[in-house]
């Protein structure tokens, strides 16, 4: 079968082309344009992070037990503190004393003996004469701690005190049984 349309021009037995259609497809370039600019890829630049060591202050170390120091405020003076007298004196002078006193021997003495005295009491008055000793040694005991200053006032005082006492009742018992003797060799002698 033959074609029935007479053959025109460029027919040569191939697909007739497009006269713009110069060049294949894949070749085509489209023109430059003024304009535009072809984008450039940079590489980026990597920076190391660099790391800074914190600093830390060590608080002033406070014992347990102690309040914090006092704040002092920066740029100023340091102010001694006034003067504080002792509590309890009237006239405002300090009291200087002394971070140990010995203890008076005597004073001990003095109340241990006027003790020993009462309790020697049932010998028949014999703790009378214990008691009078007693007490003398606490009129030495006083004298001493007011020269010296030493501690043991109380029982010097007490050696006193107990000392008299048991020589008082020590008396009123000799003389109780002196009077029970004298009254027995008078009720001997009538017979």
């Amino acid at each position: 079968m033959t074609d029935p349309s007479p053959p025109g021009p460029g027919d040569n037995g191939q697909p007739p082309s497009n006269p713009l259609d110069q060049t294949p497809i894949e070749a085509y370039q489209p023109p430059p344009d003024p304009t535009f600019t072809q984008p450039t890829f940079t590489q980026p630049t990597f920076t190391q992070p660099t790391f800074t060591q914190p600093t830390f202050t060590q608080p002033a170390f406070t014992p347990p037990g102690y309040p914090p120091p006092p704040y002092q405020p920066p740029n100023q003076a340091y102010a001694a503190p006034a003067y504080q007298y002792a509590p309890g004196d009237p006239y405002g002078y300090p009291q200087y004393q002394t971070p140990y006193r010995p203890m008076e021997g005597l004073a001990i003495a003095s109340m241990v003996v006027s003790l020993v005295g009462v309790v020697t009491m049932c010998l028949y008055g014999f703790g009378g004469l214990v008691g009078v000793v007693g007490a003398i040694l606490g009129h030495v005991a006083r004298r001493r701690i007011q020269r010296t200053g030493a501690n043991g006032g109380g029982m010097a005082l007490t050696g006193i005190i107990v000392g008299w006492i048991a020589a008082a009742i020590g008396t009123l018992i000799g003389i109780g049984l002196v009077l029970a003797i004298i009254s027995d060799v008078g009720n001997s002698n009538v017979n």
